[in-house]
């Protein structure tokens, strides 16, 4: 008997995958995603430095993070469910289509004959449909089977690692030389590109043809991509709302401090934006060894379970050396570690959490995935900067190594099942 959570087989693949093939296609998500995140940390280069140059202070930068973080929040789940009712070509079209929007405005508030403050100020407008990353995670997992997943989700980290590095260094770079509106022109340029592959190379629909009759039935209406009941229910699951719960906790800590990295690169730091997107791109280079090679491995001879636990207790054991921390050499120091911990946490609970739904709403669960690192950005602005003006930079460690410890004592007393061979 099938449990709710337990491994299921996927229906079979739509005959519809289009001309590249079930290979190609997966190529084409990995080589998309890896696009978008290149713009997006060319625009988190210089995002702080344009605020500081337009006279908006640390907390008008906070205000703004905070919009981003609302408007994803809202829009993750829903572009999931527009992706698993839709198909994965509107998704990535539409998604690439809302980011080459963002670009545009950010390219004009650099303009100094324009006013760039109002134009910054109506940047997030369309942030709420820029979420590239689950509709990457649904075509993947659609794409996959159960036992391949956990190592399918993690070589997206590879794509994440050359985002960071490639879009770190080409923000820094091309700000330094160009001025900071070339790196948000080369964004919007390669959003469009982005947008022209997706709808012309992206299938339909990436679901098995039983998942995709469960999604859109035949004969019948379309569902409401915006039913908020349907997108609570599917969280109220069994086996699924304290997978999530333990995934928004235990990364929460940790993404308060990177909300606050910019303000704390400049401030603790003392780093320029070049400094700053180096040292992004040293982390990115860890994130894409540790999620996309070393996670995979380890997935395949430990239970996710047991993962788990693994990366609650390296959040649990950085912590105290977090607190500690006095320079950006001993932050370096301990990038390992947190990215260990970080890569596993979100492999493994996306993994969990896409096998305990049915095939047919991948996309909406890995939208509500989605919202973790929205819900940060969300919060962190205004609980990270009071923290950080309060105690400090060792108050994340603190932080960090109470509310882990917590997570880890509640993993630790539910029983770890083995790994099958």
């Amino acid at each position: 008997m099938q449990g709710a959570g337990a491994p299921r087989r996927r229906g079979p693949y739509s005959r519809e995958i289009g001309a590249l093939g079930r290979p190609g296609v997966i190529l084409l998500t990995y080589a998309l995603v890896t696009l978008g995140l290149t713009c997006l940390f060319m625009r988190f280069s210089i995002m702080p430095y344009l605020t500081r140059r337009l006279g908006l202070d640390s907390v008008a930068f906070g205000h703004l993070q905070t919009t981003f973080g609302a408007l994803q929040l809202l829009g993750g789940p829903v572009l999931g469910r527009f992706a698993d009712r839709r198909g994965a070509r509107a998704a990535f079209t539409l998604t690439f289509l809302a980011s080459s929007a963002f670009y545009l405005l950010l390219a004009a508030a650099c303009s100094p004959a324009l006013p760039g403050v109002a134009l910054l100020y109506a940047t997030p407008l369309p942030v709420a449909f820029m979420q590239g990353m689950p509709v990457a995670q649904m075509t993947i997992a659609d794409l996959s089977e159960p036992q391949e997943l956990p190592a399918a989700l993690g070589r997206l980290g590879l794509c994440f690692g050359v985002g960071m590095i490639f879009g770190s260094l080409l923000g820094g770079t091309l700000s330094a030389t160009c001025g900071m509106h070339c790196p948000a022109t080369v964004a919007l340029v390669a959003n469009l590109v982005g947008a022209v592959l997706s709808f012309t190379f992206i299938p339909v629909s990436t679901k098995g043809a039983s998942a995709h009759d469960r999604a859109v039935p035949a004969g019948g209406p379309q569902a409401n991509v915006f039913d908020l009941k349907a997108i609570t229910r599917l969280l109220l699951q069994s086996g699924v709302l304290p997978v999530f719960l333990i995934k928004v906790a235990s990364s929460l800590p940790f993404g308060l401090f990177m909300v606050m990295f910019p303000i704390v690169s400049m401030d603790f730091f003392q780093l320029d934006a070049a400094q700053a997107g180096y040292l992004l791109s040293f982390f990115g280079l860890l994130q894409m060894v540790i999620q996309g090679l070393v996670i995979g491995r380890l997935s395949r001879r430990f239970s996710e379970r047991a993962l788990l636990r693994a990366s609650v207790l390296g959040f649990v054991l950085v912590a105290p050396a977090m607190a500690l921390m006095s320079d950006v050499l001993h932050f370096c120091l301990l990038m390992p570690g947190l990215v260990f911990s970080l890569c596993a946490l979100n492999v493994v609970t996306d993994s969990m959490l896409t096998k305990a739904v049915s095939a047919a709403d991948t996309g909406t669960m890995l939208g509500l995935c989605a919202t973790v690192q929205p819900l940060t950005q969300t919060l962190g602005p205004t609980l990270g900067g009071l923290l950080y003006r309060s105690f400090g930079v060792p108050v994340f460690g603190h932080v960090q190594f109470a509310i882990n410890l917590l997570v880890l004592l509640v993993l630790w007393r539910q029983p770890v099942p083995r790994k099958k061979d």
